[in-house]
């Protein structure tokens, strides 16, 4: 495309006349040539957003080979197997590494289909003017310059310069965040740079026509549309590090160090103190740096990871990368968008007044009252075959209303047929429609603004009886229609009268007259019935709830204390996109924590607030279903889009996706993801006070000139009673009071709420137990010969340290509850994988050849009492450690 081309194409075609957009686009009110559209469509490419470079799964693959434990591993499989020469260790090591690669491919791959399952692939057709006749051609095909015909229903298909009216109603909420249909006119704005929602000349791709009809002129397709530039604007966003990536990459370096360190540590005592040969001892310490690895951690994380999704997808959350899990268990702020989020993007009719008294709409109404005549019969809403209801959302609330209340439009329009009629506009702001009753006589029902609807009304319908309007009751309607506004409520008013017959012509002046007020309907987009909950929820978790909306400051304030995110008269809460533009950012960061609730705000306004929560060292969740909401949601540290009425611009920007579209399931996805990082830290303490205890024993062993264990001893343990037990951990329930804690935040890593000292403390009591067995069977053995007694020794310190570890499963159930509090089988698969792995420790030891092979002894009962009496110890002595951890916890 030309740079003309270009620049033409971002020109602000609000504020120029129709005949102006017309000749810059090159085009006449009868639209194009099938020869120039099909020229333009090559200049202009498809109107379609690009798709960003698809990633192959060789690249994907290579991806999962990027972490720093990962790293690590490879390396030890490369010196194990080159200088050790231990081959077996470095081919299981370099499966656990494939085996993870592979699975966080699949994962990725699944959730990739799962978003394309949620997607409706349709490509909808435009009617559009071509050679002096309307056509109907593949929304993709339009090009600047065609001229588009729209009603009621249609989807925009580009963006247009509306040349034509005529009670045209546009929903643009996707890029707007108002719910609220826009009344479109053809007027020039000449205000300058003004915002989207006050373009009322222009239609934006995307957007739905709810009411009406049109006729524009395309002046942007594809990228250049205003969905274009904010899927451009994802581009520009940076991606965020995930807590849990983070941790692990800690880990990575810490073990990396500690490795480093014992390394070299073994090698200067085998050689300065106990004259070992160089050689020999560097082979000792790189076999004992291998064995400090916990070469199933990767592959164990994973495997959490993807049992959290199976478990989230069951409850209509699609998790597109596995990390996101549990960044959701670490979530500060929840910054979500209102419309269609928090709210059901749904206008619902609250209030009824008539005859001086406020019904609840939810409460007894009274359904053959004239104001529920009036705002069902002066109403163009469509009831389709199978019920649902087509039109502006206003007319629809009102229709729904009707029906919820036993009065069906459809019957009683049918006995009263409309034979006239008066649309809405927005100067007079009135509707009227004309009804031939059964008696002939003409109904007039007229629904509008109360305020314009009371100075037409010269009576006023109370009781049954039709009285004059007095200045008493036009104050208490007036009274009324204020205390719903001040509840942020959409307010309409109706009246009605007879006439003998239809009038010659039909002129507001003598049909919207000598009116008789019937009543006040107040309607709003309500909160979803169970987002208060779930609010109220994530509160007690320490989740600070935070709306952002596109919505008139009263209308977000209102449904913010429904909702519980603020309390009523909080408005210092509440900040809108004009204020914030007044701000600096670092004033802006300052300040950010006094505001809960955001309104009128634009794409880049949402992308400040999540960055400014994100530079106070915040988590920060993202919500939201529309395109503006698409560049927030990727800097977002989580982006959480919804799958239903969600746009596909705003799902790809995600890294989760609600499949019901329901907010209560961001609390079900924060508790499970705060679940899967305790059961995390469960599998690394776990595995790491195991690996500890193997270290220091083969470390103290060795300065004491011991033979405790044998390679093949360290790497049967760690494949069997640390991997099974271990992905069991990744299944525990949640505990009770997980989410009656504050959130864990950035801050933390895999180590924090005491999860290291555990470590280090059981590590060094797996390590004193196996030595002290060791030295038992040794000073009372119950064999006479060297070879028998040290064969015993050998059996019983690698019993003891596998069985130790089985047993200290249980309790790692818990960092400081007791097991017994927690349930020590209340884990099915964790049951099953102790068995599993005891089985397996056993079988090698009393399995004829098997013990040959592994260099073990038959034992009997005298030692196998010691070996499970010392093995079983570890879960008395740790509960007593958690108790005086309790204790201190307590006295903070």
């Amino acid at each position: 495309m030309t740079e003309e081309k270009k620049q033409q194409l971002i020109k602000p075609f609000y504020s120029e006349e129709k005949e102006q957009v017309l000749a810059e686009v090159q085009t006449t009110e009868d639209g194009l040539t099938a020869a120039e559209a099909e020229k333009r469509l090559n200049e202009y490419g498809l109107n379609e957003l690009e798709e960003g470079e698809k990633k192959s799964m060789l690249a994907r693959f290579l991806e999962q080979f990027k972490d720093l434990m990962i790293i690590v591993l490879l390396f030890a499989a490369v010196i194990s197997a080159a200088v050790s020469h231990e081959v077996v260790d470095s081919i299981i090591i370099l499966a656990v590494v494939i085996i993870n690669a592979v699975m966080g491919v699949v994962q990725e791959s699944k959730a990739e289909q799962a978003i394309e399952a949620l997607r409706e692939m349709s490509t909808p057709n435009a009617n559009v003017l071509r050679d002096g006749h309307t056509s109907s051609v593949k929304s993709t095909d339009l090009v600047p310059g065609d001229i588009v015909m729209l009603e009621a229903g249609d989807v925009v298909p580009a963006d247009l310069r509306l040349i034509e009216v005529a009670s045209l109603k546009i929903e643009e909420a996707a890029l707007t965040g108002e719910s609220v249909p826009v009344e479109k006119e053809l007027i020039v704005i000449d205000e300058g740079e003004v915002g989207i929602g006050d373009r009322v000349n222009m239609a934006y791709s995307n957007s739905n026509v709810t009411y009406g009809r049109g006729k524009g002129v395309v002046v942007n397709t594809g990228m250049n549309t205003e969905v274009g530039k904010i899927a451009g604007m994802l581009a520009q966003a940076d991606e965020t590090e995930t807590p849990l990536k983070n941790n692990l990459n800690q880990l990575g370096k810490f073990l990396t160090f500690a490795i480093i360190i014992i390394a070299v540590v073994m090698f200067f005592v085998g050689t300065v103190f106990n004259d070992t040969s160089w050689v020999d001892m560097l082979l000792t310490s790189i076999s004992l740096a291998v064995a400090a690895i916990p070469e199933g951690l990767p592959a164990i994380v994973t495997i959490i990871l993807a049992l959290g999704t199976q478990v989230m997808a069951k409850r209509n959350s699609v998790i597109r990368k596995l990390p996101a899990v549990e960044t959701l268990g670490s979530t500060d702020i929840i910054a979500s968008d209102k419309t269609g989020t928090l709210t059901l993007n749904q206008m619902t009719v609250e209030k009824l007044y008539v005859d001086n008294h406020q019904y609840a709409a939810n409460g007894e109404v009274p359904s053959d009252s004239m104001a529920m005549k009036v705002m069902n019969y002066a109403n163009d809403t469509k009831i389709a075959q199978d019920g649902s209801l087509i039109g502006d959302p206003t007319e629809t609330a009102l229709v729904q209303f009707g029906l919820n209340n036993d009065f069906d439009v459809r019957e009683k329009v049918a006995a009263e047929p409309r034979v006239g009629e008066l649309p809405f506009d927005s100067d007079r702001k009135l509707m009227s429609t004309l009804h031939e009753e059964k008696d002939g006589k003409i109904l007039v029902a007229v629904k509008g603004a109360p305020d314009v609807l009371l100075d037409r009304a010269s009576q006023i319908l109370l009781n049954g009886q039709v009285v004059p309007m007095t200045d008493k009751e036009k104050q208490d309607i007036l009274a009324n229609n204020k205390d719903m506004a001040q509840q942020a409520l959409r307010v309409l008013g109706m009246a009605y009268k007879y006439v003998d017959q239809v009038p010659a012509e039909l002129e507001s002046e003598i049909i919207e007259n000598d009116l008789i007020f019937a009543g006040l309907v107040g309607m709003i987009d309500p909160e979803r019935a169970e987002a208060a909950e779930a609010v109220r929820v994530a509160k007690e978790a320490g989740v600070r709830p935070i709306m952002i909306t596109g919505d008139h400051k009263d209308t977000a304030e209102a449904i913010a204390v429904r909702l519980g995110i603020i309390e009523k008269g909080d408005d210092d809460s509440v900040l809108t996109g004009a204020q914030l533009n007044e701000m600096s950012d670092e004033e802006f960061t300052q300040k950010v924590e006094h505001y809960s609730v955001y309104a009128r705000v634009s794409p880049e306004h949402k992308v400040r607030i999540v960055k400014a929560w994100q530079k106070e060292g915040k988590v920060v969740a993202m919500t939201g279903d529309g395109v503006n909401d698409a560049p927030a949601l990727k800097q977002a540290d989580i982006g959480i889009g919804m799958g239903i009425t969600g746009t596909e611009v705003s799902k790809g920007a995600s890294d989760m996706v609600l499949a019901d579209d329901n907010f209560a399931t961001i609390v079900v996805a924060v508790e499970e993801g705060r679940k899967v990082f305790s059961n995390i830290q469960k599998a690394v303490q776990y595995l790491l006070a195991a690996n500890l205890g193997e270290v220091l024993t083969l470390f103290i062993a060795t300065l004491l000139g011991w033979d405790t264990l044998l390679p093949i001893h360290l790497l049967w343990i760690n494949l069997v009673t640390d991997t099974f037990p271990a992905i069991a951990l990744g299944m525990e329930p949640a505990e009770k009071d997980l989410m009656q804690h504050k959130p864990r935040g950035r801050s933390s890593n895999l180590f924090s709420g005491g999860v290291f000292s555990s470590i280090i403390y059981q590590g060094i009591l797996e390590a004193a137990t196996v030595l002290f067995v060791y030295w038992s069977a040794i000073q009372w053995p119950v064999h006479t010969s060297y070879g028998e007694i040290h064969s015993d020794a050998l059996t019983m310190a690698f019993a003891t340290l596998g069985l130790m570890q089985l047993f200290h499963a249980f309790n790692v159930k818990s960092v400081h509850q007791s097991l017994f509090k927690v349930g020590p089988f209340r884990n099915k698969s964790f049951n099953w994988a102790i068995l599993l792995s005891f089985v397996l420790m056993m079988v090698i030891i009393v399995v004829p050849g098997l013990n040959d092979i592994f260099r073990v002894a038959h034992l009997d009962l005298y030692q196998w009492g010691i070996v499970i009496g010392a093995s079983f110890a570890i879960i008395p002595i740790v509960e007593i450690v958690k108790v005086f951890q309790r204790g201190a916890q307590k006295d903070k």
